[in-house]
């Protein structure tokens, strides 16, 4: 039985050439590489949907008194912890799967596990859903890479990688915007089943756009061995490379305190705003699509800019959008309450330095080092940083962050205190940096030959 699952999910082999003149079999490799982008750019986005649905209803529930902070800080630590190993593990695997099945079976997954999560009760049966979640979010990130690096040809890859990665900003936006709605008028349980219903409609909107590899599919190969670091290397030993290289490990480790930040305004930000600064819920809703918009430009401009204008060189644009977003956190967190121009421009500027980050850090820079044989392997190592870093950062977010009973005007109301945690997350994108520059210096003193790329 496991056999014939694995034997479902594996890439086809490389198969006799179509019977097609050279301008045909190009027309046909262009079709289906667009294909691939639109349908990893939107099912991607739809992931997110079902992956941010909890940071939609944390509100409600809080109000409800379904949950307190803690808990819900245990239960959003789940999902990232399993989608940290789920990522690597999912990540080497993708290297070696058919596209084209595997990532819309984990969508489908998820998507039943939101509708499961809509109609459950209980503190343990929501860490476990929601950790499975986790697990099956992560058939997404590192199968679209990897189908990606085999459909795009290589100098490209920077570009077209950084709008792939407006799929977080259109699944942000449509969860900050969509699924608020339907709380709002429905209640929190049919945050999880809209998001659950979406995602069952991504799933198959997936399988009809992807294509298995080019070479499974009877055409040329797209980015052909001539590196003599890859070229007669099988993806085997591609991945051990990979994983044994200390350079991507310290990315990694960038990348995991990136994503503090970067899940303390997903997770956090949206409470902060109401019980901080006086908004409602749909007013937060709207102010952090701010951040999801604006960081569709982000990510298109970094893969583009690095390309176009540093020969595909990702240092000086890495540090200055990690400037930017530090500079955005301490607008939003550390400007006074009735000071809504600075959470407006606060946003802008953290979701256009993520949305480049998540391009540079969150994986392009490692796969620059692995080449196409072991991308979904590379974008697993960095995963696993990256969610072992967002899981800790909820965590210790939902423990910072205290809360007592006040009573007002004779009525009771919980007060949350930010002020412990708005530091460690400020701190944790600095340190970001630090680390990234370190990187980058390291790569000063080596030959360009030795890691292409840089």
């Amino acid at each position: 039985m496991l056999r014939k699952i694995l034997n479902f999910f594996k890439a086809g082999p490389a198969c006799q050439p179509k019977t097609l003149d050279e301008r045909l079999a190009a027309n046909e490799v262009r079709k289906r590489k667009w294909r691939v982008i639109l349908g990893t750019t939107l099912g991607y986005g739809i992931f997110y949907v079902a992956r941010l649905s909890m940071s939609v209803v944390k509100k409600p529930m809080l109000d409800e008194g379904f949950f307190d902070t803690k808990a819900l800080g245990i239960i959003g630590s789940s999902i990232f912890f399993a989608y940290a190993f789920g990522k690597f593990v999912n990540g080497f695997l993708a290297d070696h799967a058919n596209i084209k099945r595997f990532m819309p079976f984990g969508l489908l997954i998820s998507a039943l596990l939101n509708l499961a999560l809509g109609f459950s009760t209980g503190f343990w049966i929501f860490v476990i859903l929601w950790g499975l979640n986790g697990w099956f979010q992560s058939m997404g990130a590192a199968p679209a890479i990897s189908s990606l690096s085999n459909w795009v040809p290589r100098k490209h890859m920077g570009t077209v990688y950084g709008w792939f990665s407006i799929s977080h900003n259109i699944g942000e936006g449509l969860s900050f915007v969509c699924t608020a709605l339907v709380v709002g008028a429905m209640g929190w349980r049919w945050g999880f089943v809209g998001a659950g219903l979406a995602a069952i409609l991504g799933s198959v909107f997936l399988y009809f756009m992807l294509s298995d590899k080019p070479e499974a599919c009877g055409l040329p190969p797209v980015n052909p061995d001539t590196d003599p670091k890859h070229k007669n290397k099988s993806a085997g030993k591609e991945q051990i490379a990979i994983l044994t290289n200390p350079l991507v490990w310290l990315v990694g480790l960038s990348s995991a305190l990136m994503y503090v930040s970067r899940y303390a305004v997903n997770n956090w930000c949206i409470l902060f705003l109401q019980e901080q600064k006086g908004y409602e819920l749909l007013e937060a809703s709207g102010v952090m699509s701010i951040y999801a918009i604006v960081g569709i430009f982000g990510s298109i401009c970094s893969g583009w800019i690095s390309d176009t204008f540093f020969n595909s060189r990702r240092g000086l644009v890495t540090l200055f959008y990690g400037l930017m977003q530090i500079g955005g956190m301490c607008l939003v967190f550390l400007s006074p309450s009735d000071c809504y121009w600075a959470d407006k421009l606060g946003l802008g500027l953290f979701g256009f330095a993520t949305g480049g980050l998540l391009v540079l850090l969150g994986g392009l820079i490692a796969v620059d080092l692995a080449g196409k044989k072991a991308a979904g392997a590379a974008m697993g190592i960095i995963g696993i940083f990256s969610y072992i870093g967002a899981g800790c950062q909820e965590w210790i977010s939902g423990s910072l962050i205290q809360s007592s009973e006040v009573l007002i005007d004779g009525v009771e109301k919980t007060i949350y205190d930010f002020n412990s945690v708005i530091i460690f997350w400020i701190a944790a994108s600095v340190a970001s940096m630090g680390l990234a520059s370190i990187f980058f210096c390291l790569h000063f003193w080596k030959k360009k030959k030795e890691v292409p790329g840089f």
